[in-house]
C-alpha cells in the first residue's frame, strides 16, 4: 500500500467520509439543544473549525442561515463547491478560529468534534471564547465538544472506525504517541487507509492537540465572565440523558449560553 504522510485535513474528500457518520444525530442535537435552551428561536448557525461543512451543508439544507470559519484553505474550497452545487450561496471563509469577527450575530454557533482543542496556548483559547462572545447574540448558545483528560480514570489510548460511500471505503486508526500533562500536550497518530477499486493509499499524520481536565476546562469558561454552562451530554448527543461532568469524564459536549 502506498504511504503518504500528509496532513489529513488537506484531504477533504476523505475527511468528509470519515468524519460524515454522526452527522444526523449531530445536526438534531445542535437543533434539539437550540429549541431547548435558546432564549428565541434560532435562524442563524454558526460553526467555527468547519472543516468541510458537512454540518453547515446539513443545516442550511433544513432552511437556517448558516455561516462557518477554518484554517484550512482546502477544507473551505471543498465546503463551499458543496454549496455550489446545490445552488447556495458560498457560506464560509478562511479564519483563525482564536481571532476573527462575523458580519452578523448568530443565535446557536457549534464546535463538535474536539477541534477547540487544536489551538495550543491559554492565549489562544481565551481569544477564541472572546470572539465567540463577539459572534454569539446574548442568550444564544455555543456547543463546544472536547475531549477531557480524566484525572480519576485510565484515558482512552486509541479507537478505529470505518465509513463506505459507494465504492470508497475509509478505515481510521487513532491511537496516542505521548501525553505531557505538565506541558498539556498530547500527540496523537492518524491514519487513514483507503480503498478504491483503481487501489488502496493511506494517509499517516500526528495530530498536536491542549490538553484539558475538568477543572481547566471548567476556569477557560469562567475566564471571561461571558458565559454560562448550562448543560453537558456526551458524545452520545442524547438530549433526553444529559451527564454530571466528574474527574473520570472524556468525552463531554458543554451547552454554553452567552451572558449579558
Amino acid at each position: 500500500m502506498q504511504e503518504l504522510n500528509e496532513s489529513i485535513y488537506d484531504h477533504p474528500k476523505y475527511y468528509d467520509l470519515v468524519f460524515g457518520a454522526d452527522c444526523a444525530a449531530e445536526t438534531k442535537f445542535i437543533l434539539g439543544c437550540a429549541e431547548q435552551y435558546s432564549s428565541r428561536p434560532a435562524k442563524r448557525f454558526f460553526e467555527p473549525a468547519c472543516g468541510t461543512g458537512r454540518l453547515l451543508y446539513s443545516l442550511a439544507r433544513r432552511g437556517h442561515d448558516v455561516d462557518g470559519l477554518d484554517l484550512n484553505p482546502k477544507a473551505i474550497e471543498f465546503c463551499n463547491a458543496r454549496f455550489e452545487r446545490h445552488e447556495m450561496p458560498h457560506r464560509a471563509f478562511v479564519a483563525d478560529m482564536s481571532d476573527f469577527r462575523l458580519r452578523k450575530k448568530t443565535d446557536v454557533a457549534f464546535n463538535t468534534i474536539n477541534s477547540f482543542r487544536h489551538l495550543p496556548t491559554e492565549a489562544a483559547a481565551r481569544g477564541h471564547f472572546e470572539s465567540m462572545a463577539d459572534a454569539v447574540r446574548v442568550g444564544g448558545l455555543y456547543l463546544l465538544g472536547v475531549h477531557l483528560t480524566p484525572t480519576k480514570a485510565i484515558p482512552s489510548e486509541g479507537e478505529s472506525w470505518s465509513a463506505r460511500r459507494g465504492h470508497l471505503t475509509v478505515n481510521t486508526h487513532m491511537w496516542t504517541n505521548s501525553r505531557d500533562p505538565k506541558r498539556r500536550v498530547e500527540r496523537f497518530g492518524i491514519r487513514f487507509d483507503i480503498h478504491r477499486p483503481s487501489g488502496s493509499v493511506r494517509i499517516v499524520d500526528e495530530l498536536v492537540l491542549r490538553s484539558y481536565t475538568m477543572r481547566q476546562m471548567k476556569a477557560l469558561i469562567d475566564h471571561s465572565g461571558l458565559w454560562e454552562i448550562v448543560e453537558t451530554f456526551d458524545f452520545g448527543y442524547d438530549l433526553s440523558d444529559p451527564i454530571t461532568v466528574d474527574a473520570a469524564s472524556e468525552d463531554v459536549v458543554y451547552v454554553l449560553r452567552r451572558r449579558r
